[in-house]
């Protein structure tokens, strides 16, 4: 798959907003019968624009009322310990994003914990004992304004034709 085109942006757009639509549903959403369609997204899925299909789930009802920014500045920061220390983040649960950053800190983690308890025994036991930390600052939300995976798609892939944003 070398370029995507109209229908492909549009399969894009309609996934991201719901990716339980069934095949005809989507195909009539974006203008495709099915069998093309099925195709489409099937490309798109083995060509990389699609990498997966999650549930967003509401942390707050599953008892994660502690939602934090944790920068993490490292002791050293060469290749081998750099990725030692990645390898380390991604097998933690409490962690639902990281980034390597650049500025003050290495790594710009977030982290949902039940309550302040759990989220300071989280860092004192856990995070503050990951090879090469060498420090731990942290931002608490005090509410969350917008929360979304979506990303902006060109204006084209809005079948509708109204604006994305």
């Amino acid at each position: 798959m070398n370029q995507i085109d109209k229908f492909d942006w549009a399969i894009l757009y309609e996934l991201q907003k719901n990716a339980r639509l069934t095949n005809a549903e989507l195909a009539q959403r974006v203008g495709l019968s099915a069998a093309p369609c099925w195709r489409r997204v099937r490309a798109l899925e083995e060509a990389g624009y699609i990498t997966g299909y999650h549930a967003t789930l509401d942390r707050h009802k599953l008892g994660l009322g502690v939602l934090a920014f944790v920068r993490v500045d490292a002791a050293q920061n060469t290749a081998d310990i750099t990725l030692r220390m990645e390898e380390s983040i991604r097998l933690l649960p409490e962690v639902t994003s990281c980034h390597y950053i650049s500025g003050a800190g290495t790594f710009e983690l977030q982290v949902v914990a039940k309550d302040l308890e759990s989220f300071s025994s989280f860092i004192r036991n856990v995070l503050l004992h990951l090879p090469n930390v060498k420090d731990v600052h942290t931002t608490f939300s005090l509410g969350e304004v917008k929360s979304s995976s979506a990303l902006p798609l060109p204006m084209t892939a809005n079948p509708k034709g109204t604006p994305l944003r």
